[in-house]
Order: C-alpha cells, then sequence, then structure tokens
C-alpha cells in the first residue's frame, strides 16, 4: 500500500493542495464504530421530569443520559 503524502513539509508548513488531494477529501469527522454510536430509542418520561431537564436548555437529552449513567454507575 502507498503511504499517503503528509500535509505537513518539512519546513512546518501545510504543503500546497492539489486536485487529487480535493477529490479524496470528505468532509466532517471519520464515522463512530457502530458498538459505540448513541441508540435511538423510545421512553416515556413524566411531565414534571421532562420538564425538569427542559428547563436547563439546550442539551437537555445529555443531561438525562449523564443522569441515567450515574444512576447505574457507568459514569467514568
Amino acid at each position: 500500500m502507498n503511504k499517503p503524502n503528509p500535509l505537513i513539509g518539512t519546513d512546518g508548513e501545510v504543503r500546497p493542495l492539489d486536485d487529487g488531494f480535493f477529490k479524496k477529501a470528505k468532509r466532517g469527522r471519520p464515522p463512530m464504530p457502530a458498538e459505540l454510536r448513541k441508540k435511538r430509542v423510545d421512553i416515556m418520561l413524566d411531565p414534571d421530569v421532562l420538564a425538569y431537564f427542559k428547563a436547563g436548555g439546550k442539551g437537555w437529552q445529555t443531561r438525562i443520559n449523564k443522569a441515567l449513567r450515574e444512576i447505574a454507575g457507568l459514569e467514568q
């Protein structure tokens, strides 16, 4: 297999990028392995529980996930 040409030159600067680079370039992060991805589920919550987490603004689902991890003893 051919080793890819490094983007940083010996002078510490980014080398000029040619058309070949941009033809193969992909946007975004590489995909996360399937076993590490979050899973979509449906869950029924009491209205007051949902209101509590949503009152904190954006990121309420992440906060619910964190609370469940703590209760399950999965926090690192």
